[in-house]
């Protein structure tokens, strides 16, 4: 049991610089309260006591601002930072070395009494705010993005981000031990981008084809001389600001 407990702390010092000392770890991080307050709610429930379970729970929700579930499983070096509005269902199961934001949910999807919440793999980073719904599963080494709602699976490695969350690329175990939130992908964007390419590749073909036989359009003679009078109006309104400054 000690040494469990110091593997809690352990964690805390290694996941936030802002931790300083021993005695504030203990006493100002409601994640580890929470945490220690599950293990003991956890054990009442194995053993079907189940109002007591709930009331330790309950009281540990009151204290922390953090809802845990009795049932749900939870693997070792877990850590919640900050936690505020935290939610984990009652089959929610957790593994190794996972780090949640606050406002996380992890919510079922289901009235029937069966297996209704995620299952996160190893090592996985799930950001403020997100919810993750259902009897789905969260791959290892995979991140959510702040703000996202998944109800899909999400592979491991994989990053997904948006509402409804979608996959963008994955990121290595240096960037994920960083935790650079800045540099989440934009699936959305990605897939705009990839059409306007693909565009102005069939356009650069049809503008070939055209002029090998001759079959220049006069719509797109106008189009390019109208181009050029709004670059010419906007060049001249820019000077003209410049001008103004000066004076």
């Amino acid at each position: 049991m000690f040494k469990t407990i110091k593997e809690d702390i352990s964690t805390i010092f290694h996941r936030d610089p802002a931790a300083k000392s021993f005695l504030e770890v203990i006493t100002c991080y409601p994640g580890l309260h929470a945490l220690w307050f599950h293990r003991l709610a956890h054990v009442f429930f194995k053993i079907k006591f189940y109002l007591i379970a709930r009331l330790i729970s309950h009281f540990a929700r009151f204290l922390t601002g953090i809802e845990i579930h009795p049932g749900a499983t939870i693997g070792r070096r877990f850590f919640i930072d900050h936690g505020m509005g935290v939610v984990i269902g009652e089959t929610a199961e957790i593994g190794d070395d996972v780090l949640i934001y606050k406002g996380v949910v992890l919510g079922g999807t289901s009235l029937e009494k069966k297996k209704r919440h995620p299952t996160i793999g190893n090592n996985v980073v799930i950001g403020s705010n997100a919810i993750v719904l259902g009897a789905i599963n969260i791959g290892g080494n995979s991140r959510i993005g702040a703000g996202s709602v998944v109800i899909h699976d999400v592979p491991p490695g994989a990053t997904a981000v948006g509402v409804p969350a979608r996959v963008g690329v994955g990121f290595t175990a240096s960037e994920l031990e960083q935790l650079q939130h800045g540099k989440l992908p934009d699936p959305i964007a990605d897939a705009i981008r990839y059409v306007i390419k693909e565009q102005e590749k069939l356009e650069e073909r049809l503008k070939k084809v055209e002029s090998r036989e001759g079959l220049t359009a006069e719509m797109d003679k106008y189009l390019e001389a109208k181009k050029e009078n709004i670059k010419k109006e906007f060049e001249d309104w820019t000077r003209s600001l410049k001008t103004d400054k000066q004076e």
